[in-house]
């Protein structure tokens, strides 16, 4: 049978932002229905046939991962200056390799042929593919950034099983994605090594990291709750995730499983594939059986990236009885860093797509991020002008991922010193690797702004002391 190109899906720019009158409100809301962008505007895909389009095994087989592929796919449409700038980031600066799906490319510069300007100013690509010149000169990483900023690695009880709260872990059963995100908090294990970052590697078979993540869980009663992410679950062979699922379950204690995966907005049509959609149900139905909560949190940080494949998988996932799926942002300048995008993106992820806007991140203190990182105030900011518009049960929290904290709200802190940028934090549980300091909940930990946001008396504070 022929295949023919889809129909082409003009996607008008967005209108002006409203004026504020004084009757008016500071955001207005407009209902945006989910259009899929028309990838034939690309010249390397102007032949790509939605049923290749559709399909999970052509968007992986067609992943961007360098500069040569990314030229094939926009031509001539962007001019040599782009493509050196990308250089240079990627010699030099890059804390991740470059690998992008076309489904999460086809959302940067939708409203027409992409041209230097259009993607340069995208949001998407600004944390996707980052460019050298994005990146800040001047303090292109806080003096106390760090590759694992939260520590996950310090608080291994098994290779890649991260037990820092009481009740919680995390578990990392591979360290690939399908996309790798430029501001990626797990840089230090997450992908392939960079000319900036050799990254660690897991040792064990992943049977053996998985039986000692059982094994651990088993002997520990007092966890209830396990993440279950990576990278991304997207990458682990269905059957071998599904094996892994069921035996969590089996394991009477565990009340409640996540999985995370950014693939559901970057690769829907992985989520969309008849055998991992019947095989969630399995696990759905094995879950609501045991009285167990099975939800799947997504990583979506812009109304753009939103799209009718998108709001399907998640639809599909909830139809075959997975009891949630929640979208886990994270705040980053020049990508989502205000109310009207904050509020855009949640209207279009509770509205349109079926996805439950559930927590907002600042960017971790990782390096070369000082660009995409906010201020402890700009957060408190956004969290106070987001309030009111949407339904309380999808209005996202905006928190403050603490090292050897975790997740604050951001209104949570103790003092702050705006003129330095270093604010403080308490905690009321011990990490798994606090079990004998008896401090460890009176101590004050630090956490520390982005030195360009600082009034001038702070930033020469920090030129002074940088390397104390």
């Amino acid at each position: 049978m022929t295949q023919t190109r889809p129909p082409v899906q003009t996607i008008p720019a967005p209108p002006p932002a409203p004026t504020t009158t004084r009757t008016g409100q500071p955001y207005e809301y407009r209902r945006s229905p989910l259009v899929e962008p028309d990838w034939t505007r690309f010249p390397g895909w102007r032949a790509v046939t939605r049923d290749q389009w559709e399909s999970a095994q052509w968007q992986r087989v067609n992943c961007v991962k360098n500069i040569k592929q990314l030229r094939t796919v926009l031509g001539d449409t962007v001019d040599d200056t782009f493509y050196a700038d990308l250089e240079a980031d990627q010699r030099a600066l890059a804390t991740m390799s470059m690998l992008v799906t076309p489904q999460m490319i086809n959302t940067m510069a939708p409203y027409g042929p992409p041209t230097t300007e259009t993607l340069l100013a995208d949001p998407i690509r600004r944390y996707m593919i980052p460019v050298a010149s994005d990146r800040r000169t001047d303090w292109p990483s806080h003096p106390y950034a760090t590759r694992d900023s939260l520590h996950e690695h310090d608080m291994w009880v098994a290779e890649g099983l991260t037990h820092r709260y009481p009740t919680k872990v995390l578990a990392e059963l591979l360290s690939t994605c399908p996309q790798y995100c430029g501001h990626c908090t797990r840089m230090d294990l997450v992908g392939n090594s960079t000319p900036t970052v050799d990254k660690l590697k897991l040792s064990l078979k992943p049977v053996d990291r998985y039986d000692a993540h059982i094994s651990y869980l088993k002997a520990h009663p007092g966890v209830r709750d396990v993440v279950v992410s990576g990278g991304d679950v997207a990458n682990v062979p269905w059957r071998n995730l599904e094996s892994y699922l069921m035996r969590l379950l089996e394991i009477e204690t565990i009340r409640d499983i996540r999985l995370a995966t950014k693939a559901l907005m970057g690769l829907p049509q992985h989520w969309l594939q008849p055998d991992v959609v019947e095989g969630l149900e399995r696990v759905a139905r094995t879950a609501a059986r045991r009285g167990v909560n099975l939800a799947i949190h997504t990583h979506v940080n812009h109304a753009q990236s939103l799209t009718p494949l998108v709001a399907r998988a998640a639809q599909t996932a909830l139809d075959i009885g997975v009891r949630d799926v929640r979208n886990q942002g994270v705040l980053m300048r020049g990508v989502n860093a205000t109310s009207t995008d904050l509020l855009d993106l949640c209207f279009a992820l509770q509205g349109e797509a079926g996805i439950l806007p559930y927590y907002f991140y600042m960017c971790d203190m990782i390096p070369n991020a000082e660009h995409w990182r906010v201020p402890v105030w700009h957060a408190q900011q956004l969290q106070h002008d987001i309030m009111g518009y949407l339904p309380g049960y999808a209005t996202p929290r905006i928190v403050c991922d603490v090292p050897f904290v975790g997740k604050r709200w951001v209104h949570m802190v103790t003092e702050y010193d705006r003129e330095r940028g270093i604010s403080y934090w308490t905690k009321n549980y011990r990490t798994s690797i606090e079990s004998a300091d008896l401090e460890a909940l009176s101590k004050r930990y630090a956490y520390y702004d982005p030195i360009d946001t600082l009034p001038e008396a702070g930033q020469q504070w920090w030129r002074v002391h940088r390397d104390d």
